[in-house]
């Protein structure tokens, strides 16, 4: 059986994850015909069939036209009944923070700092085990608040189950305190605190 995935257009991490998706609701045999626009997005997904034990090819098909081929084995997912004791335990208790202190990820340009923040956002909400709670302070109130491209992922992270919490002083200094559109209000006492307990902190 074949299924054909077209992720031409797609940011990263988007072609991954639609793939991983697939890949995972796929029986083993099942070919999958992944269309990408570019190399890096074939280097991806490549990174993923081997992480995967699935087979894999690859074609360049036109300008900006590649066509990864993946066969899904079944090798390598992951059965929660046939993972160690201590990996069950561990994951889902896990106190994970992510703290966001700006609208852009990483230094550069400024557009694409947008970019990729919106992925990694995106990319939170497509993890196994959402974190716990995301903090959002200076630049990175922005990102909740009405009008923000990544606000529809901070709801989608809040129903999972996630604490979206923005510093208050912070969207009164942007002129959004009337402008939150995901996630609730909150203080630097609490974002002191949830820093301090917590068991992972990431900060992209």
């Amino acid at each position: 059986m074949e299924k054909t995935i077209d992720a031409r257009g797609q940011q990263c991490p988007k072609p991954v994850i639609m793939t991983k998706k697939a890949m995972d609701e796929a029986a083993p045999g099942t070919v999958l015909l992944v269309q990408v626009d570019n190399e890096i997005a074939v280097s991806n997904l490549q990174k993923l069939a081997v992480s995967q034990n699935a087979e894999y090819a690859s074609v360049q098909k036109g300008e900006k036209l590649y066509e990864v081929r993946i066969t899904v084995t079944g090798e390598g997912r992951e059965h929660p009944a046939s993972q160690p004791a201590y990996e069950n335990c561990c994951r889902p208790e896990e106190n994970t923070v992510v703290v966001i202190s700006s609208d852009k990820m990483g230094e550069g340009d400024e557009a694409l700092g947008r970019t990729l923040m919106k992925g990694f956002i995106y990319a939170l909400t497509q993890l196994p085990v959402p974190p716990k709670t995301v903090l959002l302070y200076n630049g990175g109130a922005k990102l909740s608040c009405e009008g923000s491209d990544s606000a529809e992922d901070l709801r989608a992270l809040e129903q999972a189950g996630t604490a979206v919490l923005t510093c208050g002083t912070c969207l009164n200094h942007y002129g959004l305190g009337e402008k939150l559109a995901a996630g609730t209000v909150t203080n630097m006492y609490v974002i002191a605190e949830t820093q301090a307990e917590a068991a992972k902190i990431i900060r992209p």
